[in-house]
């Protein structure tokens, strides 16, 4: 029978051998030892880094959504109250207006009868499934 030698058999590094090549089997070859800084610290650090990247894009978008949202003509803050005279002369302070309809609203609600009520079919377009079986 043959013997059979103890070490694990490695390639020879030979000239036509790349640097890649050659970095990647230093680097497979001590993986096994060190898995966390090889592996582990790398990953959570690309993490991280591109988190502190993404932040200013997100940023970005939106405060660009934020500035098409925030154009309003003069004409239409107007004519929503938001500022500026109405058409009375009277000074509107919207903050006021709010308050004043949220009680109007809740009142009314608490007014309701919510004990007699009809269920009622919405009407649906032509064509429409209107879930009747």
């Amino acid at each position: 029978m043959a013997v059979f030698q103890s070490k694990t058999f490695r390639r020879s590094t030979t000239a036509s051998s790349s640097l890649g090549e050659r970095i990647g089997a230093a680097y497979r070859a001590r993986l096994p030892r060190h898995p966390f800084v090889l592996f582990g610290l790398p990953f959570i650090m690309i993490i991280v880094a591109g988190s502190f990247a993404l932040t200013p894009a997100a940023a970005l978008r939106y405060e660009r959504y934020d500035r098409k949202v925030k154009q309003l003509s003069q004409e239409e803050a107007i004519d929503l109250g938001l500022k500026g005279d109405g058409e009375d002369g009277i000074k509107r302070n919207p903050r006021r207006r709010i308050v004043g309809d949220e009680r109007e609203e809740y009142y009314r609600l608490m007014a309701k009868d919510l004990d007699n009520w009809e269920q009622k079919r919405v009407q649906r377009f032509e064509g429409e499934p209107d879930g009747k079986l």
